[in-house]
């Protein structure tokens, strides 16, 4: 089983705290083609490609600038170095080496400018949505950019009938079911019940996919039949709601 989940806007590269020892991203040919493009990018066309404020543009500009693909001072472990909602459910700094140790085996986070992070890779300060409309070369977006060397990715690194448990949002899995692998993958909803219905909160969401992951890896769980005994923060495993290839979680009070 591998889980998959999406990157975090909200980065820490304050904090020095890491668990063991940190690895080297999976595509440095590829990473390397997002980092030349990134760094031709002024301020303005920052601001345009990415919507984003003239001040937020100029931090991200220099960031690019500063980008290598070799690991510096400044690289964190991703999975400490992202810090949005998803990994605050996530809570890796909690985290002991066993549990590093047996994250790196299931856990994969999506992501637009490496491809595919472990939770341990080494990454520097970056912002790139995988929907981003950028060209890559002769590639008309990330995603089309991405799709060869995942595919090449997958087929190497998933058994012929191991399961994918996506966790990421829909821009970010989108990349890995254009694949059309044969694999099963399971998707998951969390449903509030808010003002007389159940459905999708999306702070709640992304953090109720951290914690299912934090959940993956503190009870090593490598069978996704077992997720349905998930019932951290109030959720609980709704069959009725649930399909084949989906598993719903309902929440009645936050």
């Amino acid at each position: 089983m591998k889980t998959l989940l999406s990157p975090a806007k909200t980065l820490d590269f304050n904090s020095e705290q890491k668990i063991g020892s940190g690895v080297e991203p999976y595509f440095p040919d590829a990473s390397q083609k997002v980092g030349n493009k990134m760094a031709k990018l002024s301020v303005p066309k920052l601001m345009a490609l990415q919507k984003i404020s003239k001040d937020l543009a100029k931090v991200n500009r220099q960031r690019n600038l500063d980008w290598t693909i070799e690991s510096n001072a400044q690289a964190r472990q991703a999975v400490l170095a992202f810090k949005g909602d998803v990994y605050l459910g996530l809570e890796a700094w909690n985290w002991s080496e066993p549990d590093m140790d047996f994250a790196r085996e299931v856990l994969w986070i999506l992501s637009g400018w490496y491809g595919i992070l472990r939770p341990d890779t080494l990454i520097q300060p970056y912002r790139l949505e995988m929907g981003t409309a950028l060209p890559i070369g002769r590639k008309p977006n990330l995603y089309a950019h991405w799709e060869p060397v995942l595919k090449d990715f997958f087929a190497q690194n998933l058994a012929e009938d191991e399961t994918i448990v996506n966790l990421a949002s829909k821009e970010y899995a989108q990349v890995v079911k254009q694949l059309e692998l044969k694999n099963p993958m399971i998707d998951v909803d969390f449903l509030d019940y808010s003002k007389g219905e159940y459905k999708v909160l999306s702070f709640f969401a992304k953090k109720a996919r951290g914690l299912m992951a934090n959940f993956i890896v503190q009870h090593r769980i490598s069978d996704w039949r077992d997720l349905k005994d998930f019932n951290l923060a109030g959720y609980y495993f709704d069959a009725s709601r649930s399909e084949p290839q989906k598993l719903v979680f309902l929440r009645d009070q936050k």
